[in-house]
Parts: structure tokens; C-alpha cells; sequence
């Protein structure tokens, strides 16, 4: 195990998927799995994505009701840049059929933002030949990526065929109703280059996937032939060429994608993608200027563990995976829980950015990263607006989406799409957790404002009176915890509610506003004042939600190892009626609202929900060890952080064949940097309470605040802060 790489040695065809998973490359604006190269006929999940391409697949649902989403939005799976067939001695190359595969060996370098592959195989035909493949996706050029693929035959001479290809012909994994997304328009091509012009089918976006091909033997540069071949979705440029045994043939192929709008000239488009390439275009430059860009990520971003190589490594994969996945660069580009790791989730846009995500990148990059974080909601407030509509909500009322690509909802769970409304609580949050940290106060004047209202309108037509308790209640929710769906009074949601009606009419207040007037906020406020909170006088807590002491509360000790995961395991019924939480329900408000309980309060919650949490959410464990850290438990907070922190490395929930847990990386930061590190924000200034795990020798990190770069440095007998 090394601090700055992930390898792993040996070729096992059953762990090709998962592989392929934890190898990604992305840079903010593209995507790939770590697929073979070359032809393989075994297992794999081909994918690649270019962020915001989008599709909006018919919503499959066994019984339609009154307001569900028309589609489910899907990042497609892009056309492919990356295959090069290749023939020895016309006998194809491919992991599946070879007589035998050794020195197997797969590598990430997350220092400087690389990742290679390299074996030796024997062919049917017996002939030996060895290979070595770089990849990357440029940070500084973000439409481009660069593969430099090397074979040496080791038995014989050998004639080497290489068609080198790009293929619109792809299909998503996770479509509905199994169809194409893409439209080929065009095709061309021109010397060692090529392009395919397709467009997405309903919301047309037009992609140039291209590729340049050079190639070389034994670093001299070879002047090639190509076969052109072409099909309806497809272009190949093959070259052959006989090479000694002991020589090495290398392809260095650029690749990648230009978007453009759709009333583009097919010609025209492809013109300005060719003239991207020049001669200071090649693998060698664009290594080193990657080197050279992970270098100043590293800077600011990177966790320093001493003792303790596991969690050092951990640590690093997680944020190498949030800076592939979100550069700040585009602002109209959010986090998907899978980024472009996978299909899951459909590579739209949650809560887990606003709750999870904001925290890391608005303490290791610019503020203005975090803020087009939270512009992107902003210029989707027509669409939240419009959701609230459709759900019987009026007066500008704002309900942002489950799920979203450009603002409107498209998750088609009822149970998530119409009850999970906490949601809207975390995009308040978020404006708030933004302004207290960067103290930029005239984001709230430009543009929270409106946002604000939007919600607190939501949440005052949401809640009903209930004349028995003489209190709002809210009805008909799923908190956090999906495996509570439909219930009453959910604490969480309640309590941000709350939250967010006071914080709203404060905003309204300061800024002199004439979105809302003071009667509008003084509704608002006998709302927050009276919202009605399930408490348990016999346990001394609030309760997750009305019912919550119904259920036969068993904890997870009682549970069978053959059991867990539950969601595998057992019927949803029996779910929804057991005592189990998916993820951190009530203790989500206790971590968001730190300074509003008591270190009693948090000890008293923390011991009773505890015990029932069986962390099936990527999201929980971050939050169980930040929590933990603030009570003192520092061996239960570094248990949970190596989970959340190796949850993929580790694939403890045996699901990283279908991509990573990218939000809830970000979590495994909070762990470090809130938990252990003990950062917060009080009267405008940061606070820090470090404790170390036993097991560490020392760890450090640097934050982002107002201008300045803070180190802080823990060891067992003392800690600094340093302003750099």
C-alpha cells in the first residue's frame, strides 16, 4: 500500500469491473471509466461522460401518479475516443482469449494525475508480446485527454495491425427503455485525424469526439499509412507495422470532445476542434503540465497522515476523486454522487453538493468555486418554483429538485420526489454555511435573497396547524433516513424548517428587501416558533419522528451478519417497519446545529440513534465521526472514518463495479478536518479543537478562510496553526 498510488498486481477477470470503477479519470468537464483499450470480450462497463450532456429518458414506473417527473435525466454515456484494436500477427489482442496473462499490473498516480496499465500476454498464436498504456485527462485543456499505448513483441518479430477508432454507436447501461441517446451527424477526417459529430436525441447537444494518432518505434517517429474505415457510428484509422522482437511500437492518441450549440455548422465545428491540435500538443507536454496542475492542487488541498499509510492513502483517493469530478471552472457543472465514475443516480445533481460538498471546496480552492456552487441553484430558482407548482404550491413558493440536471425534478420515486423535502432546508443551509465562511455577505443582497424566500414560502404552505397539539406539524415525509418513508413530523425536517423560516425573514430583515414584506416574516417566524418537535420524555430525546418509539427497537448487534446489508436482504416492508436508519436522520441536525444543543443533548442522541444505524448510505459514517470526535470518542470517530474513507478502496458494500461514491468523499474530509481537526466558524472566526487517533504520528491540513491560508499541524502532545 503507497500514499501516492493505487496499485493493484495480477489479472482476475471478476474484479475487471471494479477496476475499472477505481481507476476513473476525469477533470471537471470529462469523464472516463479505466476500459481496456484494446478489443475485450469479457465482463466490462464501458463509459464515458462529458459533464452536462444529458438525456431525459421516459420515466419507467409501474403505476403512473399526479405529479411524477416525466424522465429521469441520465449523463449519457459519450462517444468513445479511447479504442485501439490491435493484431499481432493478425491474431487479435484481447485479456479474454489469451493463452496466458502475467505482471499484470494497474496503477493511479493521484500526485500527479496518471494512470497506467501494464502485462505481458500470450496469444492464441503463442506469439509474447508486452504492454504499457498511459492515460490522462487534461486539467488545462479540459476537452482533451491523451493515451500513449506501448507493445513490445518478446518471441518473434512481429506485424503489428493497430485501428486506432472512435465509436458513436454507444449505449448507457442504466436506459430505461434500452435505446440510443445519440444521432451520428457527421463524419470526417483528415491525415492521423478524425472526428464524429453526434447530437443527444430531444435535448441536442452537439459533441465533436476526435482523436489525432501519431506513431513511433523505439522513440523515433514512424511515418504511417492509415486505412481509413468507416461505418454508419464509427471511423478507424489502421496503421501497420512490422516491428523486430524487442522493439517497441507506441500510439500516442489525443482524444476528446468539443460541445457546441446546436445550430453550429457541422464543418465549422470540426474545423475548431482540429485546430485545438498543433505540434505543442503531445503526451510529453501534456504530462508535464499535468504534473504541474496536481502539484498546485496538492498545495492547498492535500491531508498529511504520519503512522498510518491506510488512512493517508484513503484520504488522498478521496480528494484526488472531488477534484476530477468538480474543477469550478463551469458553473452551469454540478456533482454527481457517482461523477464520471458510473451510472448510478443518473449523474444529476442531489442535496449531497449543498450538504456535503460545499464545506471542501470552499476551504481548499477560491471562493468563487463555492459560489458558483450555489449560483448554480440560484439560476435554477424558475424551475424550483415551478416544481412547487406542480405539487400544488403557489405565490413564488420554491421546492428544489431530489434529482436534477437543469432545475427540474426528475427522480420518479414517490417516496423521494414528493417527501424527501428536507432537501430544500439543505439549499438555505448552504447559503448560510457559505456566507459564514467566506463572509461574503452580498451574495445573500445579489442573489440568496430571492432563494431564501423561495424556500421559507415552501415551508409556510408545507406545514398544516394541528389544533390537538396546537402546533405546525408536517405531514407525509421521508427524513434522511429512507428507510422511514411517509411518516409524520420527521425531527430533522421539522427542526431546518424552522430553521430556515428565521432565517429567511433575518435575511429580509438586513437587506432591506422588498421581495417580502414584514407581515410575510412575521408569519414566518410564529411559524418557526411553533413548530411542533416529537420528543420522548422517557429517553430525554427528540424523536426521529411520531412513530419512532412504536417499532420494536432492537439494535443492530441483534442483527445476523447474513442480514446486512438489510437492503439486500430483507422485503421493504419489513424495512419501513423495523427500528433501522439507513444514514444520520436526527444527527444530521445535530451536526448542522452544532451550537444549538448541548454536549449532553449530542451524547444523549448520539448513544440512542446510534444503536440503530446501520449505515447503508455512503453519507452516514461521516457524520456518525465528526460527531463522535465532538464527544470525545476518538476510537469510534476513526473507525468510521476509515469506512467512509475506504468505502470504494475497501468495497464494503460490494457496489463499486457501478461507479464511486464521489459526495460522500467529501464527508471523509469533514471527518478529518471537522472531526478529528475540529473546525468551525464562530463570530467570523475560525475555531479549532484537535484531537489525533492513537494510531496516528501526526497528521496536517491546510484551509482556505477570508484570504488567508492556515496549516494546522496535530501531534499527540500539541498542535499549531500557522497563517501561511
Amino acid at each position: 500500500m503507497e500514499k501516492w498510488n493505487i496499485i493493484v498486481e495480477g489479472f482476475d477477470p471478476k474484479q475487471v469491473t471494479k477496476h475499472e470503477s477505481l481507476f476513473s479519470l476525469g477533470n471537471g468537464a470529462m469523464g472516463c471509466r479505466a476500459n481496456f483499450e484494446e478489443q475485450y470480450t469479457g465482463e466490462t462497463f464501458q463509459g464515458s461522460y462529458i459533464g452536462g450532456v444529458y438525456y431525459p429518458d421516459k420515466t419507467k414506473v409501474g403505476w403512473w401518479k399526479n405529479g411524477y417527473p416525466e424522465y429521469f435525466a441520465k449523463v449519457l454515456n459519450a462517444p468513445s475516443w479511447l479504442g485501439i484494436n490491435i493484431s499481432i500477427n493478425n491474431c487479435p489482442l484481447n485479456l479474454n482469449t489469451c493463452i496466458e496473462v502475467k505482471d499484470f499490473r494497474r496503477q493511479l498516480n493521484m500526485k500527479e494525475g496518471w494512470y497506467e496499465r501494464s502485462f505481458t500476454a500470450t496469444l492464441p498464436n503463442e506469439q509474447q508480446v508486452q504492454v504499457k498504456v498511459q492515460r490522462l485527462l487534461s486539467l488545462r485543456h479540459d476537452a482533451m485527454g491523451v493515451l500513449h499505448y506501448q507493445i513490445t513483441p518478446l518471441t518473434a518479430d512481429a506485424q503489428l495491425q493497430i485501428e486506432s477508432y472512435l465509436d458513436s454507436g454507444v449505449k448507457n447501461n442504466d436506459a430505461n427503455w434500452d435505446e440510443h441517446f445519440w444521432n451520428t451527424l457527421a463524419i470526417t477526417h483528415q491525415g492521423n485525424r478524425a472526428a464524429i459529430i453526434a447530437e443527444t436525441k430531444k435535448t441536442k447537444f452537439k459533441v465533436c469526439t476526435f482523436m489525432q494518432n501519431a506513431l513511433a518505434v523505439n522513440q523515433q517517429l514512424v511515418a504511417a499509412q492509415a486505412t481509413t474505415h468507416t461505418a454508419d457510428n464509427y471511423i478507424g484509422k489502421q496503421y501497420e507495422v512490422n516491428v523486430k522482437k524487442g522493439d517497441t511500437l507506441a500510439i500516442e492518441k489525443i482524444g476528446g470532445y468539443v460541445t457546441a450549440e446546436s445550430n453550429t455548422e457541422n464543418t465549422l465545428l470540426a474545423e475548431n476542434t482540429f485546430a485545438l491540435l498543433n505540434e505543442n500538443i503531445n503526451f510529453a507536454t501534456l504530462l508535464q503540465q499535468q504534473k504541474e496542475d496536481w502539484a498546485a492542487i496538492w498545495e492547498t488541498a492535500d491531508i498529511e497522515i504520519d503512522g498510518d499509510v491506510k488512512a493517508q492513502q484513503a484520504i488522498r483517493f478521496n480528494i484526488f476523486q472531488l477534484n476530477q469530478t468538480y474543477s469550478g471552472k463551469h458553473s452551469q457543472l454540478n456533482i454527481g454522487p457517482k461523477g464520471f465514475t458510473g451510472e448510478k443516480y443518473g449523474g444529476s445533481t442531489y442535496w449531497d453538493t449543498e450538504a456535503y460538498c460545499l464545506p471542501f471546496y470552499m476551504a481548499t480552492k477560491s471562493p468563487q468555486v463555492a459560489r458558483n456552487l450555489l449560483l448554480y441553484r440560484y439560476k435554477q430558482l424558475p424551475q424550483a418554483i415551478a416544481n412547487a407548482q406542480k405539487l400544488g404550491f403557489s405565490q413564488g413558493a420554491a421546492l428544489y429538485p431530489m434529482v436534477t440536471m437543469n432545475g427540474e425534478e426528475c427522480h420518479n420515486e414517490w417516496e423521494i420526489t414528493f417527501e424527501e423535502i428536507h432537501r430544500n432546508g439543505a439549499i438555505a443551509f448552504a447559503i448560510y454555511n457559505y456566507v459564514r465562511y467566506t463572509g461574503d455577505s452580498d451574495y445573500i443582497k445579489d442573489y440568496g435573497i430571492e432563494v431564501l424566500i423561495g424556500i421559507a414560502r415552501f415551508w409556510a404552505q408545507r406545514v398544516s396547524f394541528s389544533a390537538e397539539k396546537e402546533k405546525y406539524v408536517i405531514l407525509g415525509v421521508t427524513g434522511p433516513n429512507e428507510y422511514e418513508n411517509n411518516v409524520n413530523n420527521n425531527f430533522y425536517t421539522n427542526y431546518i424548517a424552522a430553521w430556515c423560516l428565521r432565517y429567511a425573514a433575518e435575511q429580509v430583515n438586513n437587506t432591506h428587501t422588498a421581495h417580502a414584506s414584514t407581515d410575510e416574516c412575521k408569519q414566518w417566524l410564529h411559524i418557526a416558533d411553533n413548530i411542533y418537535l416529537p420528543y420522548s420524555e422517557k429517553y430525554g430525546i427528540y424523536l426521529q419522528q411520531d412513530g419512532f418509539l412504536d417499532k420494536e427497537l432492537k439494535p443492530t448487534t441483534a442483527l445476523s451478519p447474513q442480514e446486512r446489508p438489510i437492503n439486500q436482504h430483507w422485503s421493504w416492508d419489513r424495512i419501513l417497519r423495523s427500528p433501522y436508519i439507513k444514514q444520520a436522520d436526527t444527527l444530521q441536525g445535530f451536526y448542522f446545529f452544532q451550537n444549538h444543543f448541548s454536549k449532553e443533548a449530542l451524547q444523549k442522541h448520539y448513544d440512542f440513534y446510534s444503536q440503530f444505524t446501520v449505515h447503508e448510505s455512503s453519507l452516514s459514517p461521516c457524520v456518525h465521526s465528526i460527531l463522535a470526535a465532538k464527544l470525545g470518542m476518538i476510537d469510534e470517530a476513526y473507525q468510521l472514518y476509515l469506512r467512509t474513507a475506504r468505502l470504494d478502496l475497501d468495497d464494503y458494500n460490494k457496489e463499486v463495479h457501478e461507479g464511486l461514491h464521489i459526495t460522500s468523499m467529501a464527508g471523509t474530509w469533514l471527518s478529518i478536518v471537522e472531526g478529528f481537526g475540529g473546525l468551525q466558524v464562530e463570530a467570523d472566526k475560525l475555531t479549532f479543537a484537535p484531537q489525533i487517533p492513537p494510531t496516528w504520528q501526526r497528521y496536517s491540513f491546510k484551509v482556505f478562510f477570508r484570504g488567508k491560508v492556515y496549516k494546522v499541524e496535530v501531534l499527540p502532545t500539541h498542535h499549531t496553526v500557522t497563517i501561511l
